[in-house]
């Protein structure tokens, strides 16, 4: 199972508000030994929510969209989900319930707009306000405010995807390099690669911003035991190349 992320607004693009979600989503999976694999932004314009649904509607990721599912005429979120789909909009009766029981009259008719979901959603409960997000297959629909969004998120990761908390074993090792550039230690990486299939590794160059000197991040990450053999070798091949390095500090 992997995850991905939409977050919606022209707020977020015109940087009128900071997005908060993506740094957010990051920490809710990986405090539950998961990654989040993509994110997209997009604006409130209908086409583009509806071309990003449709591209994520037809893989077969779990999916959390952030923003767009009030009721003013620049929330396009539920219309748009609805649309990607093929199917129409319908008031939900458990979302009325939802919506009711914290506005009572004052509820209609234009609260209870926002119990309007695409066929076949369920709710998602929300335990600010009581006005819920949804769910349709593997996608689940958020408010834009973090108050209210990460709960939500949390309540669908504890109640769907709990079979799926640290079933793979993941490490991070990395040393830092001083005085060679990327293209000097380019052969060493491929052989890593070759060596290491099953390993991700990422060279973070730095130009000696914030006072420190300039220096390459060189690691890899996955399985543990394959992670730390690859972070043997590399020390080994770094010293043998006449390069400074030193571990890298974890925060």
């Amino acid at each position: 199972m992997e995850f991905g992320a939409i977050i919606i607004g022209d707020e977020i693009l015109s940087g009128k508000r900071q997005d908060k979600h993506f740094v957010k989503l990051i920490e809710l999976l990986g405090a539950r030994g998961l990654l989040l694999s993509w994110c997209e932004y997009v604006g409130d314009d209908p086409a583009r929510i509806v071309a990003a649904l449709e591209r994520s509607f037809a893989g077969n990721d779990a999916v959390f969209s952030f923003g767009g599912i009030g009721a003013t005429p620049d929330d396009q979120t539920r219309q748009c989900a609805a649309a990607a789909l093929g199917v129409g909009l319908v008031r939900h009766s458990d979302a009325v319930a939802e919506i009711e029981a914290r506005f009572g009259a004052e509820a209609f008719p234009k609260r209870v707009l926002m119990a309007d979901f695409p066929e076949g959603a369920t709710i998602i409960p929300n335990s600010y306000n009581r006005v819920p997000g949804f769910s349709v297959g593997e996608h689940h629909f958020v408010p834009g405010f973090p108050v209210m969004a990460w709960p939500m998120v949390e309540w669908v990761l504890e109640g769907r995807y709990s079979s799926h908390f640290h079933r793979t074993p993941r490490t991070e090792r990395a040393i830092l390099v001083y005085g060679s550039s990327e293209s000097a230690l380019l052969e060493l990486m491929n052989d890593i690669v070759a060596r290491y299939p099953g390993l991700k590794l990422f060279s973070l160059p730095s130009i000696g911003e914030d006072g420190q000197r300039r220096h390459i991040e060189l690691g890899v990450k996955g399985d543990p035991a394959d992670a730390e053999k690859a972070i043997g070798e590399i020390r080994a091949e770094v010293s043998q190349l006449g390069a400074e390095w030193k571990e890298r500090v974890e925060k």
